[in-house]
């Protein structure tokens, strides 16, 4: 019996002891996610001021021209965590099964206190509540139980409350405020469930770890290079919507596509881009978007009945540029799914705390960065690609697909619930609703977003 089997049976042996004790009817609702940025009001159009002088309507349209030739500069990424330690390893399996157990006991003790909603504490405060924050942190062992009495807000508790918050995904300000007190006020009982869940989810897997791959934890909206063991690089990402959700993938990246186009699946023509060129009719060209028959000639998009769904019978390819719905780069990985990853124009999501916002696949801030480490050790034309050698020929627009000399272990998983090594447990808001308990199979999730065209074949794996 190997290792790993082993390790199987006694987290089958735990789960069937402690799923069975979860009562009906206690889950809990899934948490939603925080909310992205409110949008910012429209002004209402104001009549019109006299004429202005000739050089003043000239200069008002060359700054027109300008801002529409320079996109502005998209604001930097949401800040990310970059602990060394990965959300998938070897040993995920067995350590989130243990965890699941201890919040089991847990859950049967009572549980934890909860904060009074409202509730904001920060350094410097003082009272009742103050104790009640030591309290609950110090049952999850993010602060030591003798210094669980205290009525101070001081370093020592912040510090506790910044533990607590890097557990959970969230911005390590080591202050209490909405998402850290809806965190801080999940039950026990649901905390034991994600752990539970989690690790059934992780039961079948057949993941080849190896000293480099990668993981998308779709709950964390998070990319993780892990070498040797360790978290080399963590990037911000952008995952499947709740109604088009990224699924779980275990396969191999195995080339990196630059300057790609883009061929839109038939869902997106009916759900997106026949509803835009109804109410745009220029749409299409703006967005550089052909329309392709049987034979591969460009058809004229006036000639098509919009009125009608018979967009879907040709082909619609993007061409290769900034404004591609994959961006500049594209992360080939083949599976059943058709997933990939890849670059994207609207970079401003990555702002954002809530990152639930693609098709399926998954998009990458800093791609460029990635796909240095992804080709670290494959050749090319001008020797070992670089990141500078990555610029260049991005800059040249011509379509480039570079196979990896040696193809990268890649893991898409949905964990709400995991342990680390070390017994730390993590936890992140269950997006899509997985974690309550259900009685039917789930379907198949449906395919979503397909490869864009590549040169490259998948080779099977």
């Amino acid at each position: 019996m190997t290792y790993r089997n082993a390790q199987r049976l006694l987290g089958w042996a735990l789960l069937s002891s402690f799923t069975l004790w979860s009562a009906p009817g206690t889950a809990a609702p899934a948490e939603p996610a925080a909310a992205g940025k409110p949008a910012q009001a429209v002004a209402e159009p104001v009549a019109a001021p006299p004429a202005a002088p000739a050089v003043r309507q000239k200069a008002a349209a060359s700054d027109q021209t300008k801002s529409e030739q320079t996109p502005p500069t998209p604001p930097p990424a949401v800040p990310i965590s970059q602990d060394s330690r990965p959300t998938l390893d070897a040993a995920t399996f067995i350590n989130t099964m243990r965890a699941a157990w201890t919040y089991k006991r847990l859950a049967e003790s009572g549980g934890w206190p909860s904060l009074p909603s409202g509730t904001v504490l920060k350094t410097g405060d003082k009272g009742p509540l103050v104790t009640l924050l030591r309290q609950r942190l110090a049952l999850e062992g993010d602060l030591s139980t003798n210094a669980a009495s205290s009525t101070l807000f001081d370093a020592e508790l912040a510090g506790a409350v910044k533990r607590f918050q890097a557990r959970h995904g969230l911005p390590e300000s080591g202050a209490v405020r909405a998402r850290t007190l809806e965190a801080i006020n999940v039950p026990a009982l649901t905390r034991h469930r994600q752990l539970t869940a989690s690790a059934q989810r992780l039961a079948g897997s057949t993941f080849a770890f190896g000293d480099r791959y990668v993981v998308v934890n779709i709950p964390s909206a998070a990319v993780e290079a892990v070498e040797r063991g360790e978290v080399a690089r963590r990037y911000v990402a952008i995952v499947g919507k709740v109604d088009r959700p990224s699924p779980v993938v275990e396969t191999r990246v195995t080339a990196v596509n630059l300057n790609p186009t883009w061929t839109v699946p038939v869902s997106l023509i009916k759900k997106d881009i026949i509803p835009h060129v109804r109410k745009d009719p220029a749409y299409l060209d703006r967005m550089k978007i052909r329309i392709l028959d049987a034979k591969g000639q460009e058809v004229d998009p006036k000639s098509l009945d919009w009125s009608t769904e018979k967009a879907v019978n040709y082909t619609l390819r993007q061409d290769p540029g900034a404004i591609n719905s994959l961006g500049q780069m594209r992360i080939d990985m083949p599976n059943k799914h058709a997933v990939y990853m890849h670059d994207t124009p609207k970079k401003q999501l990555f702002a954002q705390d809530a990152r639930f916002h693609s098709s399926g696949c998954v998009r990458v801030a800093d791609v460029r960065d990635f796909a240095e480490w992804l080709l670290r050790g494959t050749s090319g034309s001008s020797g070992q690609w670089t990141r500078d050698g990555i610029d260049a020929a991005i800059a040249g627009n011509a379509r480039q697909d570079i196979r990896l000399d040696k193809p990268v272990p890649v893991a898409w998983v949905y964990l709400t619930g995991y342990a680390t090594a070390d017994g730390a447990v993590h936890f992140r808001d269950d997006v899509y609703g997985l974690d309550a308990p259900k009685t039917d199979v789930m379907p198949e999730p449906q395919v979503v977003d397909v490869p864009a065209t590549a040169s490259i074949k998948p080779k099977r794996l």
